[in-house]
């Protein structure tokens, strides 16, 4: 028991934990210690696993202790709840209770009497995901809540995002005795949130750096380009629009620099991106005026890789295992395309090796999303990895809104969710679920399973 707890206790002051010692042995006497929501996300901010004492006959302390002990070395955002079906458990709001009062971005599985049923935000875990997933597992292994639990578990880790928020070790005194863990809720909810941030500023800096390689890139090649320009502001034919051209390239140029050499996180690459946009179509013009051709139109830069410059018409085209969409695209990739060859597209280094830019992940988003803007990017890179980071409902920079309240899978949201991703039981005999797909009495899925 001392093992369970010694992690949280080491920042308890001396008479709570006195209180909480006498907690635990009256806990493990004959009455059952009170359970309920509050007991339940207390203890899922400690394990992730929560058993109320009335269960351990059908699901025992030594399974729990496994249970959470794999979630552990998961490292995953899953939390797994197993409760009677009484009143304390509120069969239409449960879930969305114990994903307020825990407030993590995760996948939360319950099995609340006979019935099992999982729920996700989005940003974790695609909630129809979770729904199918809890039901071949609860289809495979009638009335067995072990084999249930951990099948949705095994199924679950390697689809879920983000980190977990385990504290450490593990132990079957620690998953079924709520009442000490209530007690330490408080200081639990702000280790979580400690260790969310640290995560997210780890993350961070980790994308931060595997984005400055390649705006370094960019920013280089811009340099290359105004270097071999065959421009003299002072030359008896230039004038003054041109000049006025080539300092706003000069400018954007530098101001590029500077951002990039001050930025701090992923997010703030996107004002280099957008400079080094805007100093490549003043080159454009500049361009345009010396050889007497008319001025070009602002569009944005050639979608195959940045670097070409404004693109001058739009083209269709299809990346690897994807489907066909409308481009924008430079003079050289379009006739490349016309004549039957692949374009010159823009690779980046990723754990698989060089890979385009829109397969590299969603750490690539602000470097395009000062390229490209955010209302035409979605659409372009629809079925890629980068387009599914984009399009996805908690994805601020493409829509404006984050129902997660801008934290990602694993971190702490509070209260700040889509509580249509959390439905709940119907709280009857049946089996049948409310808020998504519904359980028949032989554990049979409606709703398209």
């Amino acid at each position: 028991m001392r093992t369970a707890i010694a992690r949280p206790l080491a920042t308890v002051p001396a008479a709570l934990l006195a209180a909480l010692l006498g907690l635990l042995l009256l806990a493990a006497g004959p009455a059952r210690a009170a359970g309920g929501v509050d007991a339940a996300s207390a203890a899922l901010k400690q394990t992730q696993v929560y058993v109320d004492p009335a269960m351990t006959g059908r699901f025992s302390e030594a399974q729990a202790a496994d249970l959470a002990k794999k979630l552990e070395k998961a490292d995953k955002p899953i939390f797994v709840m197993v409760v009677p079906a009484t009143p304390e458990y509120p069969a239409a709001t449960i879930a969305g209770d114990i994903r307020a009062k825990v407030g993590v971005v995760g996948v939360y599985a319950i099995w609340r009497g006979d019935q099992f049923k999982a729920f996700s935000d989005p940003k974790a875990l695609p909630p129809a995901s979770a729904d199918r997933i809890a039901g071949a597992a609860f289809r495979a292994h009638p009335n067995d809540i072990g084999a249930t639990v951990n099948d949705f578990v095994d199924q679950a880790i390697p689809q879920t995002k983000g980190s977990g928020v385990s504290g450490g070790g593990v132990s079957a005194a620690a998953i079924v005795v709520p009442v000490a863990l209530l007690a330490l809720a408080g200081g639990g909810g702000f280790l979580l949130l400690r260790r969310s941030k640290r995560r997210k500023a780890e993350q961070a800096r980790a994308e931060l750096a595997q984005l400055r390689t390649v705006v370094d890139e960019d920013i280089t090649a811009f340099g290359e380009e105004l270097d071999r320009l065959d421009f003299h502001p002072g030359a008896a034919d230039a004038d003054d629009a041109q000049r006025a051209d080539y300092t706003h390239a000069l400018d954007s140029y530098e101001r590029a620099k500077r951002i990039m050499e001050q930025a701090k996180a992923p997010a703030e690459v996107r004002p280099v991106t957008e400079a080094l946009e805007d100093g490549r179509f003043a080159l454009a013009t500049l361009a345009a005026r010396r050889e007497k051709l008319p001025l070009p139109e602002r569009r944005v830069p050639c979608f195959f890789d940045p670097r070409h410059g404004p693109s001058v018409q739009d083209v269709d085209y299809a990346p690897a295992g994807g489907a066909a969409r409308t481009v924008p695209a430079c003079a050289a990739d379009a006739a490349r395309l016309a004549s039957g060859q692949a374009p010159d597209v823009r690779t980046v280094d990723t754990e698989h090796g060089r890979q385009p830019y829109w397969n590299a992940g969603p750490a690539y988003s602000p470097w395009a999303g000062g390229y490209f803007g955010g209302g035409m990017l979605p659409g372009l890179l629809v079925g890629t990895m980068l387009g599914s980071a984009l399009a996805s409902p908690g994805y601020a920079y493409a829509a404006g809104v984050d129902p997660n309240g801008g934290a990602d899978a694993g971190e702490y949201s509070g209260a700040e969710f889509d509580s249509d991703n959390f439905g709940g039981f119907d709280g009857g005999s049946d089996g049948g679920f409310g808020g998504g797909g519904d359980f028949g009495g032989g554990g049979d899925f409606g709703g398209g399973f």
